[in-house]
């Protein structure tokens, strides 16, 4: 089948989700979609009101709804998907859970793709880099090769892509730990332009712009965040490590959370 003829269901139209959405669109998929909680309006992209419709002679199902509404989201659609179309989990959620939702799949006839996301999806919508593991990685790749999407299968069964999405987010989510406590350390004692400058020179020639990311994107994304790097602990902890890195920026995460929802709260109060 030619690529313009795929019919591609993203399910979630949060930020990475109408990113996937407009950008499979305009390399020539017929994008349909699905989100009760939030509406798309964009030409070339079809939402519907009902999972059922919007996955009807779906090719592919992919899943953008966070980690917490995964499996929940992937047993409403499954049954509505035909026999050998794919479903790939996108979400940041443990190997445990990407397996139960995988041995569901197999159940209706469904292939299933784990798919890591390996870098932050705003920076290059559909071109994002993506790792699958499952039955459904290989069939995954080859149908979103056409449309630009860059897919390595590394074949194995559900679970294993998203491990090694947990042990990067153990490395990411340390760094943005250890750069957000050195910065406001450094604020503290009078010398935060200085200690940013140090650690941009470390950190490469795009040094400067990272620790920036690290620090204004846990800020903003610290709800989504603080629940990965509790899933990566918890992998680590199962790998017979203690995680003193991973509980840490866990902490720190937590803290940044906390904070917004209490600001939240009384701004609503007020």
């Amino acid at each position: 089948m030619e690529a313009s003829l795929r019919t591609i269901t993203v399910l979630g139209f949060g930020e990475a989700g109408r990113l996937y959405a407009a950008d499979l669109a305009a390399a020539g998929a017929r994008v349909k979609g699905y989100d009760p909680f939030a509406r798309f309006e964009h030409e070339g992209v079809t939402q519907f009101d009902d999972i059922a419709a919007a996955l009807d002679g779906a090719d592919l199902a992919i899943s953008l709804v966070g980690a917490r509404a995964s499996e929940a989201v992937a047993m409403q659609a499954l049954p509505h998907l035909g026999n050998g179309a794919i479903f790939a989990d996108l979400n940041t959620a443990s190997p445990a859970s990407k397996a139960a939702i995988a041995a569901s799949a197999a159940d209706t006839g469904v292939l299933f793709a784990d798919v890591a996301v390996l870098a932050p999806v705003p920076r290059a919508g559909a071109r994002t880099p993506l790792m699958a593991s499952g039955t459904g990685a290989d069939a995954l790749r080859d149908m979103l090769m056409p449309f630009g999407v860059p897919v390595e299968s590394i074949g194995g069964v559900a679970g294993d892509a998203a491990g090694r999405k947990l042990l990067r987010s153990v490395f990411m989510k340390g760094l943005a730990g250890v750069v957000i406590e050195t910065a406001e350390a450094g604020r503290r004692a009078g010398s935060e332009e200085w200690v940013r400058g140090q650690m941009a020179d470390e950190l490469g020639p795009d040094g400067a712009g990272l620790v920036e990311r690290l620090i204004t994107g846990s800020h903003a994304h610290s709800g989504r965040r603080r629940h990965e790097i509790q899933d990566a602990l918890d992998y680590v902890r199962d790998l017979g490590l203690e995680g003193w890195m991973s509980a840490g920026a866990l902490e720190w995460l937590s803290s940044i959370d906390d904070a917004k929802q209490a600001a939240a709260s009384d701004a609503v109060q007020n």
